[in-house]
């Protein structure tokens, strides 16, 4: 199979081509290597990629997603089975620093991916939503057939956005598209602005960390084998048409939760980093920054139902990993 993975020297994509070059997958894989972190972790990922035997199965193309032109030829050269678009701006609290680059890379870039997978009659897409889109929605735990009408950031904003073009192009030209709302990735090559990878970081050097809310969220941490394992199984099986309760129209489109299904208060979450580092931390207690959320829990009855799969890594042993990684980098 001949997969594009946008975002390829992103956590998740790296670790996801990684996947299909194990299974002797053909992989395209395209990013713009920005600077939003430091870049050089990007070339860290696509150096360990080069060491796969696979590696006559991978070309890595520097894009930019939402470069039009680009990416009108790029779907010209190439006719692939499936596309994995995991290529987009992150991070909360930067949408309220710079809302252009997300509107840039999320909005435009997404459309021309559709407009690609339109014209060149794309098997399935699928791309990476949030669990940002639940807002500060109460109802626990999260399901798909929740409204997510009140985002409270523009990086939410803009994922809630991505469902429902999706959709759309999903109704008008019957393309398969699965969305998947990602609960707080974490693990080895992990992006170094998530507050797990800097917390490692601090207490290993005796440094204080920033403790928002007093330490009283909680987050459905999931570990990147369980996401990517997740991605691969839904890649696999294009949705059929479905009855929408709605409108009763069919189109073939599907949405999934990927998280751990347990929330642990960011509280535990440093205890465990605190064991897997030997050294406590030193922490300074902040009030909630704006566009953060008290608790994400992700229901997966669904990805349960469809695919037989549920993430399974406790947080202890993910951080233990992440841990070794880093201290051996």
């Amino acid at each position: 199979m001949k997969v594009l993975v946008t975002g390829a020297a992103g956590f998740i994509g790296f670790h996801l081509t990684l996947a299909l070059l194990d299974r002797d997958d053909e992989v395209i894989g395209i990013d713009n290597l920005n600077d939003y972190y430091d870049p050089n972790i990007k070339q860290l990922r696509l150096d360990e990629i080069d060491k796969h035997p696979k590696i006559s199965n991978f070309e890595f193309l520097k894009v930019d997603i939402s470069d039009r032109l680009i990416m009108e030829q790029l779907f010209i050269d190439h006719s692939f089975d499936v596309v994995v678009n995991l290529a987009a701006q992150a991070g909360v609290r930067y949408s309220l620093e710079n809302p252009h680059a997300y509107v840039e890379s999320n909005l435009v870039g997404f459309v021309n991916i559709l407009e690609g997978c339109r014209q060149s009659k794309v098997k399935h897409l699928v791309y990476a939503s949030s669990s940002s889109v639940y807002g500060m929605n109460v109802k626990q735990p999260f399901s798909t057939e929740d409204r997510v009408d009140y985002p409270i950031s523009l990086y939410a904003a803009t994922k809630k956005s991505n469902e429902l073009m999706a959709h759309t192009y999903s109704h008008l030209y019957n393309i398969p598209t699965t969305g998947l709302r990602f609960f707080t990735v974490y693990g080895p090559y992990g992006r170094p602005d998530m507050a797990y990878y800097k917390f490692t970081k601090a207490i290993l050097n005796g440094d204080s960390i920033d403790v928002y809310n007093n330490g009283d969220m909680k987050r459905d941490f999931t570990y990147i084998d369980d996401i990517v394992e997740g991605v691969v199984k839904v890649m696999d099986k294009a949705p059929e048409p479905q009855v929408n309760k709605f409108t009763k129209v069919k189109p073939r489109y599907s949405l999934y939760n990927i998280g751990n299904n347990n929330p642990v208060t960011l509280r535990n979450f440093i205890n465990a980093i605190e064991d897997a580092c030997g050294k406590k931390a030193n922490q300074s207690l902040l009030p909630m920054q704006p566009g953060d959320v008290p608790i994400t829990y992700a229901d997966i009855d669904d990805l349960q139902r469809n695919f037989g799969f549920k993430p399974t890594t406790p947080v202890s042993e993910g951080i233990n990993k992440f841990v070794h990684w880093y201290m051996n980098l």
